[in-house]
């Protein structure tokens, strides 16, 4: 008896890691609706003519995302016209990190005028679906036949600290293939970052 509830413990532990683990590249992705630094809920349905999404889990306070908030102006202002805009979601819980709450989410787009939308997983429910687990943490979305797929994720490029020694932009060599009817090569990196604050 002992052992059969070993096994069915050990099944179950198995099967939570396998969904807690999230989106892999080519599965299909779903739509969202956050509240945004406008005050507007926002989701992906309210961009029919998008051709796929930058979601980049983001935040306020690490320092990599801070190291990185240019890029991802320069990635949206490159891409939004060409039909892939970004979308920043912060996941962080705001109690286990008051950096990141709303109102200073508000403060810092102002700040740096962010041209994309800066929204909220106040109940922390998406970032789990699709595996984040770091700020910044990069998913490409593709649209085909009016549905969104996973076509890349991981890293913005190889240099989180330094912009210009950057020598392999991932997720714009990722877009580039996705415009040419191509794969992204490579389609998976990993993702360098802070650790996502989760309710305690």
């Amino acid at each position: 008896m002992k052992k059969i509830i070993l096994i069915v413990s050990l099944v179950l532990a198995y099967s939570s890691n396998a969904v807690s683990q999230g989106y892999e590249v080519g599965d299909k992705a779903t739509d969202f609706r956050l509240l945004n630094v406008d005050g507007n809920y926002l989701s992906m349905a309210d961009f029919p003519d998008a051709k796929g999404f930058i979601v980049i889990f983001s935040c306020n306070h690490c320092p990599f995302v801070v190291a990185y908030e240019d890029r991802m102006i320069d990635l949206h202002n490159k891409y939004e016209p060409k039909g892939f805009p970004l979308i920043a979601i912060n996941p962080n819980d705001t109690i286990v990190e008051p950096r990141d709450s709303y109102t200073k989410m508000i403060k810092r787009a102002e700040e740096k005028g962010f041209p994309f939308p800066y929204v909220i997983d106040a109940d922390q429910e998406i970032y789990p679906q699709y595996g984040a687990t770091r700020t910044p943490h990069v998913y490409l979305l593709e649209r085909r036949d009016g549905d969104l797929y996973v076509a890349y994720i991981g890293a913005i490029d190889d240099n989180a600290r330094d912009a210009s020694k950057v020598k392999e932009k991932y997720l714009e060599n990722a877009i580039n293939a996705l415009l040419a009817g191509e794969k992204p090569d490579p389609d998976f990196t990993t993702a360098i970052g802070c650790t996502i604050k989760t309710k305690e």
